[in-house]
């Protein structure tokens, strides 16, 4: 059964889960009804980051126009440009066991493409949600509910994994950002 976070909790991933090293990261969301007009496309991303809390390069951005790190160890699965149905609507597979030695943590982050000129916010999204699931085994490890009302944001690092004394854990981030990726992407180091 999976454990439930609330924000900042953390977890251990890896210990007490001897040979755990493949695992499925599913984002998911609703959109809430309203007379924009425009539809929701909402991007999950990976940012493989050092000690500093910084990218080495623009290739440590995993997003829906670079689908897959050189290492092999992060992989996004593809772009849902509309969040419908059931479920996780994008998801990112891990292998820790090949992630580079000098990669510290990667944050797991959502974003409102062209938030800006469709008048969009997280404050119209509800029902988000990020897991890690053993790909080995498809039993989900952990969940967190974002329950946070983000009323002018339009990117939130959700979670990220992190190495702590040789092993992984999960922290329940939930921190937003206005600006959208652009902003997310500065933070990290990457040229937007």
């Amino acid at each position: 059964m999976a454990i439930s976070l609330q924000k900042g909790q953390k977890i251990d991933l890896t210990k007490g889960n001897a040979g755990l090293s493949k695992l499925l990261v599913g984002l998911g969301w609703d959109t809430n009804k309203y007379d924009g007009g425009a539809d929701f496309d909402l991007d999950a991303a990976a940012f493989l980051l050092t000690e500093n809390g910084k990218v080495t390069s623009d290739a440590d951005f995993v997003f829906y126009g670079n689908l897959e790190h050189a290492s092999k160890s992060v992989l996004h699965l593809g772009d849902n440009l509309t969040g419908e149905g059931e479920g996780d609507d994008e998801c990112i597979e891990v292998d820790l066991s090949i992630v580079p030695a000098n990669i510290a943590k990667i944050d797991f982050t959502v974003t409102i493409y062209d938030a800006a000129n469709r008048g969009q916010n997280f404050g119209m999204v509800s029902n988000a949600f990020i897991r890690v699931v053993d790909a080995g085994s498809n039993a989900e490890l952990v969940r967190y509910d974002l329950g946070e009302d983000y009323s002018t944001e339009t990117a939130v690092v959700v979670a990220e994994l992190y190495r702590h004394a040789g092993e992984w854990k999960f922290n329940a981030i939930g921190s937003g950002f206005a600006g959208g990726l652009e902003a997310l992407c500065r933070n990290f180091g990457v040229n937007a």
